[in-house]
């Protein structure tokens, strides 16, 4: 069955490149239809407040990736959509299917890259420079602060965090007391302890409501406080009449014409099986860097027999995720603690920026520290390791408890309120460094349940990466011990890759259809439009030509918002 209308433009993905599309878009005018390949779904009526004993699988050995209530439907795999991995290759790959994409189920940290961040060969002469500069993207991400709204503060001139971009704030919260001694010890250490920077309300914008401060923003939110793309951007695209949803769509391949221009995207119904096919003047891909190049690839015919856009043979290369590594701590003054009342969102109210200088360093590229603890829902997360603590502690009235916990009943219980609290965790999320090596491309062998060719990643840490996650431990383990405590694990040593986890896991991946003034060394230029198809763009971190030490979401929206205005004035100038 195919679509009778043509439309001015089909956007393939719903989240944070995607949905900006669609409300640049339809409010400048254009007739579009996006596809989703998931569900519909409102944070607003999310599953914010039920009991994790109110579970439908209690008891069932089943779970969901970051929890049970938490907005986040798909996950690393998905009955359905296998992917594979050549030899050495130990890649994860996330998928969200459901509207908004990941924009649903993410931290909402939401930092800017730097001015260093564009330019890292002329710096450190590895990986490529952007083909544009910070200054080329400040004005849109000054615009997505004040569209979106991020709490934050900016930066005092003496910290020297000159490539930590200042932005337009909202008031952050104030910091729990594990933060302030998170920041005390990181004084000693000269460690920048800032506010954070997160996509999440502190006062009322925009018709959306101030957080209400119940701390469960990973399972969406009631009032819309946080950000995701469903209520900030797909429903203003929605009340212009100017945006048709089509769900749970899997998109097979965009289609071309014979002068190679694309015509539109052919997609198989999750609902009846069947393929459909819709037609449109312009197509935009933002269904996340490895599926959006996983339709490139699929995309081939006679004109095209390595997938559409591939001149360059670089679709799939130079894929990229944010390092990562993390380390926990005891913190025995934290212990038997009183009560208090944590106010706040939910997550990190604190983080540390990058605060060295990689030319002084055995490694080129840096991280930044994110941190968490407190009197949150108690977990699983850090309980095998306070049974296997050896240590020693002194409760309050003198008395010494030896190891960690154990026992049931009543010692169980006055352990636990010792414990409770008394935990800060650690996780570094670094910039690797670019290599072509890194890549996806099409399985021969293997395609999903609707017969989509699916893909096969190859994946190594080069030992940039091993030697900045090493730095991270050597740092998480000073601050522990800085604070009074004591580390819960055996810090991991060379050949465990120093605790480095697997490129995929921390669903930042970027880079494959990287951006550059150069055909020949690139996929797409600096507006995101395909150097091989004019009428052609990618909405989303594919386009990235490095990855920084920033969470990538900001950038997306920024890149996103000057794309879809490019295409705008592209099309009254009738260049495509």
């Amino acid at each position: 069955m195919q679509e009778t209308s043509t439309y001015d433009v089909c956007i393939v993905g719903s989240g944070a490149g995607g949905g900006m599309a669609a409300k640049v878009l339809t409010e400048a005018g254009a007739n579009v239809i996006l596809l989703e390949a998931g569900p519909f779904f409102d944070s607003a009526e999310g599953d914010m407040f039920k009991w994790p004993y109110q579970s439908p699988r209690r008891g069932a050995n089943t779970h969901r990736p970051f929890g049970e209530f938490d907005a986040a439907f798909g996950g690393w795999e998905i009955d359905g959509e296998p992917y594979t991995r050549a030899n050495g290759t130990e890649f994860e790959w996330f998928r969200s299917r459901m509207l908004g994409g990941r924009t649903n189920h993410w931290g909402r940290i939401s930092l800017r890259f730097g001015p260093k961040d564009f330019k890292r060969k002329s710096i450190d002469g590895l990986g490529d420079d952007w083909p544009i500069s910070y200054q080329d993207l400040k004005p849109y991400y000054d615009r997505v602060d004040q569209l979106v709204g991020v709490f934050g503060t900016n930066h005092d001139a003496s910290l020297g965090l000159d490539n930590e971009p200042d932005g337009i704030f909202l008031p952050p919260p104030k910091p729990r007391a594990y933060e302030l001694l998170v920041k005390k010890a990181c004084d000693r250490m000269g460690v920048p302890v800032v506010p954070s920077r997160m996509s999440i309300l502190t006062r009322a914008l925009n018709g959306r409501a101030a957080c209400h401060y119940c701390s469960q923003c990973n399972r969406g939110c009631s009032t819309y406080s946080n950000f995701s793309s469903p209520p900030v951007l797909i429903n203003p695209a929605l009340e212009t009449g100017k945006l048709k949803l089509v769900l749970n769509a899997m998109a097979r391949e965009v289609t071309t014409n014979d002068e190679g221009l694309a015509t539109g995207v052919s997609y198989v119904s999750k609902e009846d099986g069947q393929d459909y096919h819709v037609k449109a003047k312009v197509v935009i891909l933002a269904a996340s860097a490895c599926s959006t190049a996983r339709i490139l690839l699929n995309s081939k015919s006679s004109r095209y027999p390595d997938g559409l856009a591939n001149s360059s043979e670089l679709i799939g290369r130079y894929l990229m995720d944010s390092t990562g590594a993390g380390a926990a701590g005891i913190i025995p003054k934290m212990m038997d603690s009183i009560p208090y009342n944590e106010d706040g969102v939910g997550g990190m109210h604190m983080y540390m920026p990058w605060w060295l200088d990689n030319s002084k360093l055995d490694f080129p590229r840096g991280y930044h520290i994110e941190f968490g603890g407190g009197r949150k829902m108690p977990g699983y997360g850090f309980l095998g390791g306070i049974h296997n603590f050896n240590g020693k502690f002194s409760h309050r009235d003198g008395s010494e408890r030896a190891k960690g916990s154990g026992g049931y009943g009543k010692q169980l219980k006055e352990d636990y309120r010792m414990f409770y609290g008394a935990i800060v965790g650690f996780a570094g999320r670094g910039e690797p460094v670019a290599l072509k090596s890194n890549y996806c491309e099409i399985d021969p062998n293997v395609v999903d349940k609707w017969g989509i060719p699916s893909l096969r990643f190859h994946y190594k840490w080069s030992d940039h990466e091993k030697l900045q996650a090493k730095h991270m431990q050597d740092t998480f383990e000073e601050i522990i011990y800085r604070m009074g405590g004591f580390p819960l694990w055996e810090k991991p040593g060379k050949d465990q890759d120093y605790g480095l986890l697997a490129p995929g896991l921390i669903i930042h991946e970027v880079g494959t259809t990287r951006m550059g003034n150069d055909s020949k060394n690139s996929v797409t230029n600096g507006f995101c439009q395909t150097h091989d198809v004019k009428n052609l763009f990618v909405n989303d971190g594919g386009t990235f030509t490095s990855m920084a030490d920033k969470n990538p979401t900001w950038t997306i929206l920024a890149l996103s918002m000057r794309a879809s205005e490019y295409i705008i004035e592209q099309k009254k100038q009738m260049n495509i």
